[in-house]
């Protein structure tokens, strides 16, 4: 969510003619992440935000954008895009895709509670089933194929020891299945940035441009592995507690999952290990850019191979 397109007022305020959104106020890059362009947006009926895709392509973006309404509709708490006035989810600002989605109240928390971890494994349960009718599909792009690929990208920038680590990892996950787990559209990128609180409740759902078809444990993993640990990768037996027994209130986890989950944590922190090498050894240009550190998920992800045998277990049942 950095600003690698600057946007102007006066572009910004000749684009949102196209949208039922009265006139232009205010316009603030966000200085945030690292994928796409993003600006708080305030005009005279509401406030926005205006995403610029820097790697989506067109042909992509409906996947994500009909998935963020599907799930505003059925009463998920997450991002709605904006129709302009031709009906249309997306257009093209400076030359790029780019869409306007309602900004939410609330703020990201850093240091999240057990309530609110149980908060939002169950608002990701709820996503998850609602999720299960959206009619779309579209295959995991940072899925074991970008693994293979971007691991000869970053090979040459890591030592010895990490490289063994992440050859070693990436061969385990090859012998891993996940065709007998439930499927769904999942987030993929449920961190603590990407969720808005108000208090103990989950205000919204941000940023589903990782947005994918893929095993519904997996998002779990993905979830877990930042909400529940602590800064040195290790679980927090309260919050991912809560966070489990949350998630299993409202969706049972299958026999088949209890089996897959070791290797799904270690999948979900690899997935993260290598974007994150990926991003801060081969950066693009742009303003406000934050590459984060590759070693955080290094540390989860030898944590998580130490501890396969022993994970904290999903819910076998419906809690109690």
């Amino acid at each position: 969510m950095s600003v690698f397109t600057t946007v102007t007022r006066d572009e910004l305020s000749i684009w949102l003619r196209g949208y039922d959104v009265g006139d232009l106020q205010d316009l603030q890059g966000i200085n945030a992440g690292i994928e796409n362009t993003n600006y708080f947006v305030t005009t005279s009926a509401g406030r926005w935000v205006l995403t610029l895709f820097e790697k989506l392509s067109a042909a992509e973006l409906p996947f994500y954008l009909g998935l963020m309404a599907h799930l505003a509709r059925l009463g998920v708490p997450s991002a709605n895009p904006v129709v302009d006035r031709k009906g249309g989810l997306l257009g093209t600002l400076n030359g790029k895709p780019a869409a306007l989605v309602v900004r939410l109240d609330g703020r990201d928390v850093e240091a999240p509670s057990a309530a609110q971890c149980a908060a939002i494994g169950a608002a990701l349960a709820q996503l998850h089933l609602a999720g299960l009718s959206y009619p779309a599909q579209m295959d995991n792009p940072r899925g074991a194929a970008w693994w293979t690929a971007a691991q000869s990208e970053v090979l040459p920038f890591i030592n010895a020891e990490d490289a063994t680590l992440l050859r070693d990892e990436i061969a385990f996950q090859a012998g891993t299945t996940r065709e007998r787990l439930p499927r769904g559209a999942i987030h993929a990128d449920l961190f603590r940035d990407n969720v808005l609180f108000s208090g103990d409740r989950v205000a919204g759902v941000i940023d589903f441009y990782f947005a994918c078809t893929d095993a519904l444990l997996y998002d779990v993993a993905i979830a877990v592995n930042d909400w529940c640990t602590g800064s040195d990768g290790s679980f927090d037996p309260p919050r991912i507690r809560a966070f489990l027994d949350a998630y299993a209130a409202v969706r049972r986890f299958t026999p088949e999952e209890q089996v897959a989950w070791p290797a799904m944590l270690r999948a979900g922190a690899l997935r993260f290990w290598i974007s994150r090498l990926y991003d801060f050894h081969l950066p693009r240009a742009g303003e406000l850019t934050h590459a984060k550190d590759p070693g955080h998920f290094r540390r989860i992800l030898a944590l998580r191979i130490r501890d396969q045998r022993v994970p904290p277990q999903l819910p076998a049942q419906l809690p109690t």
